[in-house]
């Protein structure tokens, strides 16, 4: 018997059979009975039952999707699921999905005799705490939240109830998802003066160009460094539109500039040190600033500024509110963790030897 000539019922459990959107689509598409059986009362079950093996778990992901300032962020939302819903899971879940396929190279960094591949269900913890990290990026790593009143018992406890969503055990899962996303920063978007010297070393090691680092605390702007675009700000800098940053993803031109304009090029009128964001202590406190920045703009900056100058000049259109004033995730974490009962020390260490977090 030819597919095609499969009775409805089957073929209607095919497309709930699909894993993806893309697959529900094309199969759509191989004929006209096919998409009429598509185009029927189930096309939106068929969809969001695709998404949700794609990009799910779809719960996290509306939350994120449907937070405005409104409604406190540990607010359930319940929400329909529409074409529109669609659109907004689609962009935002591939997101997530290249951050899990960073996670193997950040987490086995070192010992990377360890790294595998992830498991499904492994890629499905990382998507649920980058969703979950990103709810809380957007809900309390804005403006309206500044430094002055970060440690106020009042913002420590609204803080503290969007965490209290979640088991100790999901906690921990954000909490590797937050050291890989503090890891790409640390290395890739804002590389100390060590790891700068290290990396040029290693790709010049017959050069004997002693490079030339900025010793003071405030870095000027690098003049060799074009401005970066900030899609972020098209439409509000914690909620892109997904027209304009799939354009950037997507962008061969950006890539090729990318690779033209490395941070170890050997151009005279490039000095390498200048990428460096200085040593050990202002180092750290430059890193703990952008880690306020959510997984996708932390993502965008990775793969669209290699320069500092160019993230100097990112950083600097989002506002004053900015510039030292510190990341809260690990603060609220130990809140938390201290409120259970639950030892932060025996926490970490758990997480250290793999007995929490994703892959465990």
């Amino acid at each position: 018997m030819l597919f095609e000539e499969l009775a409805t019922e089957l073929v209607s459990h095919v497309f709930f059979s699909c894993t993806s959107v893309r697959d529900v689509l094309a199969l759509s598409s191989t004929c006209r009975r096919f998409g009429h059986i598509y185009a029927s009362s189930q096309k939106l079950a068929v969809l969001e039952t695709a998404a949700e093996a794609q990009f799910g778990p779809l719960q996290d992901l509306t939350q994120l999707l449907t937070h405005n300032a409104s409604q406190p962020a540990h607010m359930i939302r319940s929400v329909p699921f529409s074409i529109a819903l669609l659109k907004q899971i689609v962009h935002t879940g591939r997101v997530a999905e290249k951050w899990s396929d960073i996670y193997p190279f950040k987490k086995w960094k070192y010992n990377y005799e360890n790294r595998r591949l992830l498991t499904s269900d492994e890629r499905y913890r990382v998507r649920r705490a980058v969703y979950r990290l990103w709810l809380y990026s957007r809900a309390f790593h804005n403006r309206d939240h500044q430094r002055e009143s970060r440690a106020t018992r009042l913002v420590m406890q609204k803080r503290a109830a969007l965490l209290h969503n979640w088991t100790t055990f999901e906690l921990a899962e954000i909490a590797d998802v937050h050291a890989v996303l503090r890891e790409v920063v640390h290395s890739n978007i804002c590389p100390s003066n060590g790891t700068i010297a290290r990396k040029f070393k290693k790709r010049h090691p017959n050069n004997e160009h002693h490079l030339l680092f900025n010793i003071h605390l405030n870095y000027p702007p690098a003049v060799s460094a074009p401005p970066v675009h900030n899609p972020f700000t098209t439409h509000h800098p914690h909620q892109p539109t997904p027209t304009t940053l799939s354009s950037h993803f997507n962008s061969t031109q950006t890539f090729a500039a990318r690779h033209a304009s490395s941070k170890f090029s050997l151009h005279a009128n490039h000095e390498v040190g200048a990428e460096g964001w200085g040593d050990d202590i202002p180092h750290y406190y430059v890193v703990e600033d952008m880690l306020k920045l959510d997984p996708e703009q932390v993502l965008w900056l990775k793969e669209h500024a290699p320069l500092k100058g160019m993230v100097e000049g990112y950083v600097r259109g989002l506002g004053d509110w900015f510039d030292n004033n510190g990341e809260t995730w690990v603060q609220t974490l130990e809140w938390v963790l201290e409120e259970r009962g639950e030892d932060v020390a025996d926490f970490l260490g758990a997480m250290g030897e793999g007995e929490m977090g994703v892959a465990v």
